[in-house]
């Protein structure tokens, strides 16, 4: 038995081609896959050794990303650019970024407003120029 090489196109409806030897395209039929039921689906994602599903007890030992982490880096800023920019201690803003304390309500409703207007919190926080 001999190996042959096929290239296969899709083309802008889904549908597959076989290109030949001479550039023609020749239809491909491929059976629909049938719908998979909650049992086989589970059975199947356990299987997968690379990609397994995750466990409550996964779940209680996953770190979430603080909020503060993913609005600094939303404003492509530093640690430092941030906590310098919105006058945030650093070793606070470090503190909240790696879960070793939680912001309080008052900082919450700062980052909030951070979040929705970030230009507009740096030019209130800038020292009047005179």
């Amino acid at each position: 038995m001999s190996q042959t090489e096929s290239i296969v196109r899709m083309d802008a409806e889904g549908r597959l081609h076989r290109v030949g030897p001479d550039g023609a395209f020749e239809p491909v039929e491929v059976p629909p896959v049938p719908p998979m039921g909650e049992a086989e689906i589970v059975a199947s994602a356990a299987a997968d050794a690379d990609n397994p599903p995750i466990t409550p007890e996964d779940v209680a030992r996953l770190r979430r990303v603080p909020r503060t982490k993913t609005l600094r880096r939303a404003l492509r800023l530093t640690q430092e650019e941030f906590a310098a920019r919105y006058h945030i201690p650093l070793g606070t803003l470090r503190d909240w970024e790696q879960g070793r304390t939680e912001p309080d309500q008052p900082a919450r409703a700062y980052l909030r407003v951070i979040a929705n207007d970030p230009e507009g919190t740096r030019r209130a926080l800038e020292k009047p120029k005179g």
